[in-house]
């Protein structure tokens, strides 16, 4: 019998997973944007010294991952499982990188929303007692995502204003089952929601819809004050899709205005960078919660924290088959225990 349900899709962590360490990296787009005194480092190029933007954006993750074990003081045999994936073919950046590191892997594919999805899954390890120490983490890569899914850069093809920039970054955080840390006390699961969008250059209007939805199960499971939270983040609606959240949580009763941010906003400074309605990819809520919001919530300047990665679910083919566009979202809550 479940024992850590509350209502129909939240679960409430009784052994109190905590992470311990996290660490970012950005490519030098980023490394430009509002929070980059946050990361841990800014790439001088987008090819990393490698050969192909893929194999860059692998060894981001990868740097991600070995940073947040160096930060705790942890070796990678003392790692118990490394989950990741990304939005690439066969999560070609995540198993390449789990090929170097040699630690046990979980491969999963989220979208965007795989760094949530991966905090939920390594949590609910560490409160089960099946591992102690889990490194989870993602990554994305403007060149990679514009390759896979829209057109060769060579093209030079022009953007709507809807449209969003894939983050260059990776980050990675380290969960235990003890140590010094904040800890992960809820989460709550997404539902796949489509709501008939198939403009893969409207992203953000396609995925808000999952996260109203994640957001208001959270919230009509636990009964809990949005105001009692010092930060809500969700993953990568950008300017557009933060606007819609927000605006449709009211009409469901829920207002969270005050606390309330997205990632694709904070990681660029819209009015100067020229990323229209802000950032996107896996790699946005990743850098931006393990670099910004853990270093907020570490130094006790945030003492609760809600963070929503958001996914896209499309593909290539589904584009090519015009079908329209499934999203997702996975909510992770995060406190300071006295």
């Amino acid at each position: 019998m479940s024992t850590k349900r509350i209502g129909n899709r939240t679960v409430k962590l009784q052994n109190g997973p905590t992470i311990i360490s996290a660490a970012s990296v950005v490519g030098p787009k980023e490394g430009k944007g509002p929070k980059s005194e946050y990361f841990d480092l800014i790439l001088d190029d987008d090819l990393y010294g490698e050969k192909s933007w893929e194999l860059s954006e692998s060894k981001m993750v990868q740097t991600a991952m070995k940073k947040a074990a160096e930060k705790a003081g942890k070796k990678l045999e003392d790692i118990n499982y490394l989950i990741g994936g990304d939005l690439i073919n066969q999560l070609f950046p995540a198993s390449f990188a789990a090929r170097e590191l040699q630690i046990p892997f979980f491969g999963i594919y989220g979208a965007c929303s795989t760094m949530a999805e991966g905090m939920c899954l390594s949590s609910m390890l560490i409160d089960g007692g099946f591992a102690d120490f889990i490194l989870s983490g993602t990554s994305s890569h403007y060149c990679t995502a514009e390759r896979q899914f829209r057109f060769p850069l060579e093209l030079g093809n022009q953007k709507p204003m809807t449209a969003q920039w894939t983050v260059t970054g990776a980050g990675s955080v380290l969960i235990s089952s003890k140590g010094e840390g904040p800890k992960v006390k809820f989460l709550t699961v997404g539902k796949v929601i489509d709501k008939g969008i198939d403009d893969g250059n409207n992203m953000g209007a396609a995925m808000a819809p999952a996260a109203i939805d994640t957001i208001y199960a959270y919230f009509n499971d636990t009964k809990d004050d949005p105001n009692s939270f010092d930060l809500i983040a969700t993953g990568d609606l950008g300017k557009l899709g933060k606007q819609i959240t927000e605006d449709l949580l009211k009409e469901k009763g829920i207002d969270i205005s005050n606390v309330y941010t997205d990632c694709g906003i904070e990681v660029f400074d819209l009015e100067e960078q020229d990323v229209h309605c802000g950032g996107s990819g896996c790699g946005c809520s990743a850098s931006i919660f393990a670099g910004y919001i853990y270093n907020k919530l570490k130094n006790k300047e945030f003492n609760k924290v809600m963070l929503v990665s958001t996914g896209a679910l499309l593909s290539p083919t589904s584009t090519l088959q015009k079908q329209t566009i499934p999203c997702v979202a996975h909510a992770v809550v995060i406190v300071n225990e006295e």
